[in-house]
């Protein structure tokens, strides 16, 4: 069974900076696309980042030149580094991992969720 976990969220002043991890367990780590997205008190989950096997990458807008997503097959991890953080940053931070099953179906797993805030 796979699972994520993630870890690393917590309360930081605005400008700072913060690093989450997400460990995979039960599956061949390179098989998946891993990603974050995140969720603020009544708004939509929303993209953070992804990155694919090969190490390509997506940002959502509203991060681009402040955050970093990188994974380490050795380790199993993929990582969130959140530079310059603002307010509007604060969320609960999703681990997402999704691979292909067949030409039609994705398999698609979610961890626990890590809360972000940033205030002073």
């Amino acid at each position: 069974q796979v699972q994520l976990v993630e870890s690393g969220g917590g309360l930081v002043q605005p400008g700072g900076s913060l690093r989450l991890s997400c460990v995979l367990s039960g599956s061949s780590f390179s098989m998946y696309v891993m990603g974050w997205y995140r969720q603020a008190p009544g708004k939509q989950r929303e993209l953070v980042a992804v990155i694919g096997s090969g190490g390509n990458t997506n940002y959502g807008d509203s991060v681009k030149g402040r955050f970093a997503i990188s994974r380490d097959s050795a380790k199993n991890t993929v990582y969130l580094q959140m530079n310059s953080l603002k307010p509007e940053d604060t969320a609960v931070y999703f681990c997402n991992a999704v691979r292909s099953l067949t030409s039609l179906t994705l398999a698609t797993y979610w961890g626990q969720g890590t809360q972000v805030t940033v205030s002073s």
